[in-house]
């Protein structure tokens, strides 16, 4: 790491713009809880295109493309690329002291040399087009002398047009020979076994990714010499599949990017409806929509590269990767002259994520691009991680433009991108570097943003926008807010999940922007400040790991059921409270005897799923904090599940008839209800009593004393079990003779009795079915009752 030497090193010597008094605020509240929404944020959305090896070793860049239309034709070969339309479509040679070494010592080695110097992740872009310059020639691909006047021409190398006629048509008919000689996967094969050779393969420190081909789907506009027709959908994904097979058979542990779109019509459209409908307007019926079934590209791309992972046992796509640029007039690329556009430019980051945002360009509609993008994997190739290898917001020789930048990365860490690299970088003294700073390297001396993502929010963000995120490494909570206003904002600040009193204070903008300012300290009391955030600023805040924290949340309140099916459970409950907050709840169930964590939630609710139809559950709630503290347990709730679908819906209710557990009698009362809509013939009906005999007596009789039924219709006998269970080591199985239990109706009181023939004594309270005395008969789950012998509710031991 570079010493960063664009940290003011003292203090503000003005009044500091951030107290503790609490005044009447005019700006937006903010609120951070650091226990909620926790989720790891990845290092690789800090990427850049081609930055230079010292900014890349002061930011610490995680990752390098090296990418463009450019790339698309590059042979490393003869270190040779075609810039395409460009530059006039010419072959030209990178500089190369010793092109005879060649392919060693190529640009893209140096590339990969620079990247492993600064400890950087190489993305390398390869060819799918199917043709790389065929030397070190400097030919091109629309020659005056042999195709004749065209608009324009490189005026070092007049013999180089653009490929347009003076009347304003196209070139066409051109030989794709003139510049270009065709390869395929051999080619892809070799240039990766070069730099696994040299550099070893990903999982040994080498070329981490590859790019398949830079914007493949306008091929028709930016290499129309060797491709002038778009690039059908099924030549787009066969492509793919022959390259990223060549490169997981060279290197099976580097990872692929694709189909990198140049922009929003590459979600719906292949590069066949894109050049056919530009100059048609056939966009409502695109020529290769019956290609993918109806379907928009990239849904169709995805199920087709899921559907080779499936056939082969091979994944030869890991990211899903589509550039974007803004569109609307002066935000890419632009200036921060005018006011108008800079607004514009502040508005337009919410096309990132904002379900409510119309997109203010001829996009025109909800953009919403990473959880678009998130959720279009989720349904047709899950696993499969999103990246966004080059976007511009411009102006990043600005403040606007490190104000968007900085509102843009904090963007793509809370929205969960797994990568981003920008199109292009900044210069070490522009704006733009800073807001990189703000995360990478805001005090000079290495100090990041966190790698853990938490809940934050702002009441219009608008005007503040607010980013934060833990540190694992030392357990500081960061936040950086964001004043896109364009005037003073004084606001409240909440803190939950992190219980620390002073905050450091950074801050880069307008009144100073040629560095970032250490601040005055900014204290907290119980979890909240106020705070001024000057005009057009980002300001960083480290709250360092508050002491250890050994008070445990309170006891969650009493659960509720709701949904109760023969499987699951729908629990909530009143939440806990803690100093430093609460980061989940763990839901224990009882079982019979067994004990288990049954869920666990992150909110004070959860489903619980896996248990037995008609069964019995005791379930308790315990909370816990972010230093691991539990509390004690809720107080309990006892659900019975549903019985099976199709299943009798039978019942047992009991009342416990011995008024003395410790005598020598068990008496038990019990009566089965029929709650279901059909008839059950008591024939094919038994319950069961579980209970332990007690002492060296094996046998032990039994009698009905009264029924309402009529003792002589119920069959009784107890059955010894071969291995006692906990409550257990015997049941009494009542049945039934005759008769017919109709829908809505009770088999009316049983009342049994039990005795061994010594007429030993029973201890009862630790039977499984017991319950105490009651008033009246009431449902127990700890008695079963079967049908046919399939057991259609309780619980056995």
């Amino acid at each position: 790491m570079r010493p960063f030497t664009y940290l003011a090193a003292a203090l503000l010597a003005v009044s500091p713009t951030v107290a503790p008094v609490a005044l009447a605020a005019d700006g937006p509240a903010l609120t951070v809880d650091a226990a909620q929404d926790r989720h790891p944020i990845s290092p690789y959305v800090y990427g850049m295109n081609f930055a230079d090896a010292a900014l890349a070793d002061e930011l610490d860049l995680p990752v390098r493309r090296w990418g463009g239309n450019a790339t698309t034709r590059y042979d490393y070969r003869n270190d040779t690329t075609n810039r395409a339309s460009d530059w006039f479509f010419e072959n030209i040679a990178e500089d190369n002291a010793d092109p005879a070494a060649l392919p060693d010592g190529s640009s893209t080695d140096e590339f990969v040399e620079q990247d492993r110097a600064t400890g950087t992740d190489t993305i390398l872009t390869l060819p799918l087009i199917g043709w790389a310059p065929k030397a070190r020639d400097a030919s091109c691909g629309f020659s005056v002398a042999k195709y004749g006047p065209q608009q324009r021409t490189d005026e070092w190398r007049p013999d180089c047009g653009n490929g347009i006629r003076p009347d304003g048509t196209p070139v066409t008919g051109n030989d794709p020979r003139d510049t270009s000689a065709p390869i395929g996967p051999d080619y892809v094969t070799g240039w990766v076994d070069h730099l696994t050779d040299k550099y070893g393969t990903a999982a040994e420190g080498g070329v981490q990714f590859y790019n398949l081909d830079n914007e493949p789907d306008i091929w028709h506009s930016t290499h129309r010499d060797v491709h002038p027709l778009g690039a059908g959908s099924v030549e787009l994904r066969d492509r793919a599949y022959e390259i990223g097979a060549a490169v997981k058979a060279a290197d099976p542990t580097a990872t692929t990017l694709g189909p990198v779109g140049w922009g929003w019509t590459s979600w719906d459209y292949s590069g066949l409806d894109q050049e056919t409908c530009g100059r048609t307007g056939c966009w409502a019926d695109p020529p290769d929509r019956a290609a993918r079934g109806g379907l928009p590209f990239t849904t169709w791309y995805l199920q087709q590269m899921k559907a080779y992972e499936q056939a082969h046992g091979t994944r030869v796509l890991d990211y899903f990767d589509m550039h974007f640029y803004p569109q609307a007039n002066g935000v890419a690329f632009g200036n921060g002259n005018d006011p108008a556009t800079n607004a514009l430019r502040l508005r337009s980051t919410r096309a990132l994520w904002d379900p409510t945002y119309v997109d203010e360009s001829w996009i025109n509609t909800q953009v919403r691009l990473v959880p678009r993008m998130r959720d279009l994997v989720a349904a047709n190739y899950p696993g499969t991680k999103t990246a966004i290898t080059e976007y511009n917001w411009g102006a990043l020789d600005s403040v606007n433009g490190a104000l968007t930048q900085a509102d843009i990365l904090g963007i793509f860490g809370r929205e969960r991108l797994d990568l981003a690299t920008l199109w292009s970088p900044p210069a070490a003294t522009d704006p733009g570097a800073f807001a990189f700073r703000v995360y990478r390297n805001y005090d000079g001396a290495g100090g990041r943003f966190g790698d853990v993502g938490v809940k934050a929010t702002s009441a219009d963000q608008s005007l503040l926008s607010v980013y934060a995120a833990t540190r694992s490494s030392d357990g500081a909570l960061t936040m950086v807010v964001v004043n896109k206003s364009g005037a003073e904002q004084t606001a409240p600040v909440s803190v939950a999940g992190h219980a620390a009193r002073n905050a450091r204070v950074y801050r880069y903008g307008a009144a100073n922007p040629a560095a970032i300012v250490r601040a005055a300290d900014q204290p907290v009391t119980g979890g909240a400040f106020e705070a001024t955030f000057p005009a057009d600023s980002i300001t960083l805040f480290v709250l360092d790991r508050p002491a250890a924290d050994s008070t445990a949340p309170t006891a969650p309140g009493t659960p509720v059921a709701s949904a109760i099916g023969p499987d699951s459970v729908t629990l909530s409950w009143p939440p806990s409270t803690d100093d430093t907050g609460v980061v989940g709840y763990d839901v224990w169930a009882q079982y019979t005897d067994t004990v288990f964590k049954a869920a666990t939630s992150s909110s004070p609710g959860v489903t619980v799923t896996g248990l037995q139809p008609s069964s019995e559950y005791r379930f308790t709630v315990r909370a816990r904090d972010a230093a691991g503290n539990q509390s004690v347990a809720s107080p309990g709730l006892t659900v019975l599940t549903a019985p099976r679908p199709g299943a009798a819906s039978l019942t047992a209710r009991y009342l416990n008839l011995d008024w003395s557990p410790g005598d020598n009698q068990i008496k038990p009362g019990i009566q089965l209800d029929n709650s279901g809509a059909a008839a059950v013939p008591l024939s094919r009906v038994t319950a069961r009593y579980w209970f332990t005999r007690d002492g060296s007596t094996p046998t032990v009789n039994v009698w009905c004393d009264w029924a309402q039924v009529g003792c002589a219709t119920v069959t009784r006998r107890v059955v010894t079990l071969p291995a006692a269970r906990p409550g257990a080591d015997a049941y009494l199985e009542v049945g039934f003779g005759s008769g017919s239990l109709a829908p809505s109706s009770s088999t009316g009181q049983i009342q049994l009795r039990m005795a061994k023939p010594d007429w030993s004594a029973f201890t009862e309270t630790n039977d499984h079915s017991f319950r105490p005395n009651a008033p009246g008969y009431a449902t127990n789950a700890r008695i079963t009752v079967y049908v046919d012998g399939v057991r259609v509710s309780g619980t056995e031991p």
